[in-house]
């Protein structure tokens, strides 16, 4: 578990932030308010990454309210490069293989 101290200083020493999967799990209002520290001190300091399957539309039920929400997108979406990727799940496409495999 990464404490508030350890999450700060490592945004304050890096160079690239990767958030993989945000949203996959709802935040606590601690969570939330813990993320928006990290985007706001690695705002415009390193190059953020961050991978979800959620529009940003849907951010509000994962980070707990518009407001806070609205502060975190401003941060991540300044000066950005957005890259989607629309398609099968090349999990799903290879478990369905798999399952075939299995039964012939």
């Amino acid at each position: 578990m990464t404490t508030f101290a350890s999450a700060r200083q490592c945004c304050l020493l890096s160079i690239l932030a990767v958030l993989a999967e945000l949203g996959y799990v709802p935040f606590s209002k601690a969570g939330a308010e813990l993320l928006f520290e990290v985007v706001s001190r690695a705002y415009e300091r390193t190059s953020p990454i961050v991978t979800t399957n959620l529009p940003f539309e849907a951010w509000p039920e994962v980070c707990g309210g518009e407001r806070l929400t609205g502060a975190i997108l401003d941060r991540l979406t300044h000066r950005v490069h957005i890259l989607e990727a629309n398609g099968e799940s090349y999990r799903l496409r290879d478990s369905k293989r798999r399952l075939k495999a299995t039964k012939a």
